[in-house]
């Protein structure tokens, strides 16, 4: 996998996104989701940008299963559907072939990002809101209630423009694997929803914050540049990204390539690697 520069669009502010709403068509997707948080249907319900449609993480952005089921060790906790599974939630939230769609939630890309993820994987033009549903509001623009239910769009979906790997790629990855969960989870310090704690051996720690202002909003192109030259990445130099479950990590390829970097995806991410005795398991700051 290649490394060479790129910068696609990744972001839209919100004045941009406020313009765009009264110029041109635009699908927007609400979705709220945190690892243990509360529903992101409810938060929806309550308030959400004019127009939004809700996408729910567990169910169309991943695959729903049973927790320790054999589909949870062989694909992890968020599989991703398939192509074809995928198409129907995307026409489900009124897409259509051309449109240009945004996505946003409540944690300043963590989830969108996910959503980002795979829709530039299918070929859609789309972006992450930056800073989400905070920098919407703190503009001082309206919410609407309820739930919205558009008609059914007939976009037609591809797969495989975004890069990924598998454990057995993780495992021979000969370059840059970062690890894009909370400090302590990659030190193994802590492990809250995973059989084994610490780190595929020889990844290099990248939590999402690091991406981040103070303000909630992706750090500018050179910011997270140098971040991720701190990091061991560079021009000519394999890249990828995992995290607990494949969601966040997302945010982290996001970030690459608001940085001029494209990075690989393991979707089955440590949630994957850590319930296959077979893999090791390193702990501590080092790689």
């Amino acid at each position: 996998m290649s490394t060479a520069r790129v910068n696609p669009t990744v972001l839209i502010s919100a004045p941009e996104l406020r313009e765009r709403l009264g110029a041109s068509r635009v699908v927007l997707v609400d979705v709220r989701w945190a690892l243990g948080g509360p529903n992101g249907r409810d938060a929806y319900r309550e308030g959400h940008i004019p127009g939004a449609v809700f996408a729910d993480l567990e169910s169309e952005l991943a695959v729903p299963v049973a927790s320790g089921s054999p589909e949870e060790a062989a694909g992890g906790r968020h599989p991703l559907p398939s192509p074809e599974r995928f198409e129907e939630s995307a026409r489900r939230w009124g897409i259509d072939d051309g449109d240009a769609v945004v996505v946003y939630d409540a944690t300043s890309g963590q989830a969108a990002a996910r959503a980002w993820w795979m829709l530039r994987d299918a070929g859609i033009d789309v972006r992450i809101l930056d800073g989400g549903l905070t920098a919407w509001t703190t503009e001082g623009y309206p919410l609407e209630e309820g739930t919205r239910t558009p008609a059914p769009g007939n976009v037609t979906l591809r797969s495989g423009a975004m890069p990924t790997l598998d454990a057995d790629g993780a495992a021979a990855f000969d370059g840059v694997l970062l690890d894009a969960r909370a400090g302590e989870r990659y030190r193994g310090e802590v492990e809250p929803v995973d059989p084994r704690a610490g780190h595929i051996p020889g990844a290099v720690s990248a939590p999402t914050a690091g991406n981040l202002g103070e303000d909630g909003t992706f750090l500018p192109a050179d910011a997270l540049r140098r971040r991720f030259e701190g990091l061991g990445v560079e021009q000519g130099r394999p890249v990828a990204v995992y995290c607990g479950s494949g969601v966040t990590a997302a945010h982290d390829v996001a970030a690459l390539a608001i940085a001029g970097f494209e990075a690989a995806l393991y979707p089955g991410s440590f949630s994957q690697w850590s319930r296959d005795p077979s893999r090791p398991v390193a702990v501590g700051e080092e790689p």
